[in-house]
Formats: C-alpha cells, structure tokens, sequence
C-alpha cells in the first residue's frame, strides 16, 4: 500500500512542478493550468464521502482494488487527454478515489498488524506520500523537462499498475460487512468527537499549508536565497516530512490524543521559528526541515478516528483526507490575505502558527466536552 500512495502522491504534486510545461502544450496560461489541480482537489473532497459510502458493504480489499483501477485508469487518461477540458474532467474523476483510498488503507493496516504497533501500522500507509516529496516530485519535475508531463503521467499508470497487483498480491481476503449501511455510516457524525476531531484536522494543519503554499516567496523575496537552494528546501521539507511520520507513528502507539496534541504544540513553535528565522538563510532551512514533521499530525487524526467513530470507520476515515484538503485551501488562502494585505510575506509564518493553536484549541475543547459528557452519554463520545 505504500507503493501505492506514492504513486498517488506523486501523481497529484506532479502536476505543480509542472504546471508551466503544461500549461505550454496545452495552449493555456499558467493560472488557468492551475485550474486542473483545484479540480483534482475538489474531487478528493466530494469523493471521499462519497466512494466510502457507496462501498460500505464491500469488504475492504475489493474496495482498495477497485480504488487502487481507478488510479490506473485516471492516470492512463490524463496522459491521453486530448484538450484542457477534458483533462481538468479526467482529474476530477481521478481526484475522487482518493481520500477513500487513504481512509481504508489505513483501516486494513490496523486491522493487520499488532495492537500495539497500530499507529506504525497506519504510519506506514502515509510512508509512500512521504516519500513521494523527497524522490517522486523531483523525480518527475526532472522527467516533465525532459520527456514532457503526458510522459510523467505514462510512468505514475505503471507505478498504479504495480500497486494494483501488489496489493492484490499482498492483502488478505477480508470478509464483506453485511450490517454496512449508508445510515450506519452517516451515524458516525452524531458523535461529537467525530466533528472535534475532524474539525481539528481541518484548522490545524492549515499552519502547514499556509507556510509551504508561500515557501518559495519567502525564501526568494526575503531570504535572498539563490534560486537552485528552492528546490533543496522542498527536499528538506520532505525529509522532514518522513522522519515526522515515522516519529509521530511510535507516539501514536502510545496516545492517539497525545499524539496529536504534541504534534499541535510542536507545529505552533516551529510555525513562529519560521517567520523570526526568515531573514538567515541556514536557520530558515533548518526550520523548513521541522516543519515537514508537522505530517505526522496526519496518522495521529486517523487513528485518533477509528477510536471514536465506533463501527462507521470507513466514512470517518475518508472524511480524515477531505478535512486535510479543506485546510489545504484555506491555509494558502489566509496566506494569500496576510501578503495582500501588506504585511511582510514571512508574516505567513504567525498566521500558520495561528491556525495551529486554534486546532489545538478545538481539539482540548473535544477532550474537556468528553470528560464532561461521558457519564450522560457515553455512547455518542
């Protein structure tokens, strides 16, 4: 499954390293090109729900394979696609699997491994995204120049092609959930701490977004950095990205909520390191590294998830990758606002430091309102 995340991951920051390129073949500008990834976006957001309810009484290795044929093909037409209409079409349809993937890849995961290695379990789905930053993104940012992106997307289909048979190699027969149902699974969002939880994802990793959407700014129009120490700082950021995952997973499996609430803290402080490190270049990068760690907020809320989701974890968990992708958006947003507004664009650093405490804060409320209502209603928290 790792493989196959990696292959997802690349194939979705593909498209950003290159956009120009796209956008030239195409015969579009570049921020119309830019149309084609928010299209992909929005269809991991309406798709995650969607898909893990429709496959609510399928047992979870048939709905990886059938998620896993969907990359594929997506994938496979995308390369093929004939106009810019028809690719910002195909990306949607491609973006849909996605955050069911994740969700129910992380449940199979837990579901295989020991109890007591659950989150590496679930760490261990996340690996290949981490990954994907480090050698996918440069990977294919050098192959995009070289063979052009309808090449890049030839080479991502054989990788989903691989995942595809792996896991149908490697996942065990699982036997379907007869009681799964569309009003089981929607009962899952009765329970608060479902809404806490999501609710924590989607602010607080908004800190990271709002930083790395303007990382690039500031480490040209402040740092003063050559243009070539851009493309070190992403590595950085997906080194970072990988240690964070694999740290946060050992954390996990000793507190889902401590996890999540040392992750919050630390992401906070590294936050506002950034913006009082902007102007040194050395000091920026090394800050730039840590942040990548901020993922390990990711495995912390899914797992954080299964434990309060009751028996309706396939939406939940899906719901987990809308939540990060609504942070996404509105994280670059504030962003955006803070430089527009005149304020100096390592400011963006504060602003993520921000939304990291408002989720941390959001997520120590859920706690306190459990404790509070736990004698009253235990079954809804």
């Amino acid at each position: 499954m790792a493989v196959a995340t990696f292959a997802i991951g690349t194939g979705e920051f593909a498209l950003m390293a290159m956009l120009p390129g796209v956008a030239r073949s195409l015969g579009i500008s570049v921020p119309v090109a830019g149309h084609v990834i928010s299209s992909y976006a929005m269809g991991v957001v309406i798709g995650a729900p969607l898909v893990a309810l429709v496959g609510a009484r399928l047992s979870r290795r048939r709905l990886l394979l059938a998620l896993q044929a969907m990359f594929v093909v997506g994938n496979a037409a995308s390369a093929l696609a004939p106009g810019y209409g028809a690719l910002l079409v195909i990306r949607f349809l491609t973006g849909l699997p996605h955050g069911a993937f994740y969700g129910v890849a992380a449940l199979v995961a837990a579901d295989m491994a020991d109890p007591a290695r659950r989150g590496r379990a679930v760490a261990g789905v996340f690996v290949g995204l981490t990954v994907a930053h480090v050698v996918g993104v440069p990977l294919v940012t050098w192959a995009g120049q070289m063979l052009g992106w309808r090449a890049v997307y030839g080479f991502i289909t054989g990788m989903e092609l691989l995942a595809l048979v792996m896991i149908a190699r490697t996942v065990p027969a699982m036997t379907p959930d007869l009681q799964g149902s569309l009003l089981r699974e929607m009962g899952a969002l009765r329970r608060p701490q479902v809404w806490f939880t999501l609710a924590t994802g989607a602010i607080g990793f908004g800190g990271m977004f709002c930083v790395g959407t303007y990382l690039s700014t500031v480490l040209l129009g402040v740092t003063g950095v050559p243009a070539y120490v851009v493309p070190l700082s992403q590595s950085l950021w997906g080194v970072g990205m990988v240690a964070g995952n694999m740290a946060g997973a050992r954390l996990v499996d000793i507190s889902p909520v401590l996890a999540v609430v040392v992750t919050l803290v630390a992401s906070t402080v590294m936050l506002c390191l950034f913006s009082l490190c902007a102007h040194s270049m050395v000091p920026v990068l090394i800050v730039t590294s840590l942040m990548g760690g901020i993922i390990a907020l990711l495995p912390a809320l899914q797992t954080r998830l299964m434990d309060v989701a009751g028996d309706a974890q396939g939406l939940v968990a899906a719901l987990n990758h809308s939540a990060v992708n609504v942070a996404n958006a509105f994280g670059a947003w504030l962003g955006g606002m803070v430089i527009a507004a005149g304020y100096g664009a390592q400011d963006v650093g504060w602003a993520g430091a921000g939304l990291s405490a408002a989720g941390l804060a959001v997520f120590l409320t859920g706690l306190l309102a459990r404790r509070g209502s736990a004698r009253s209603v235990p079954d809804l928290v």
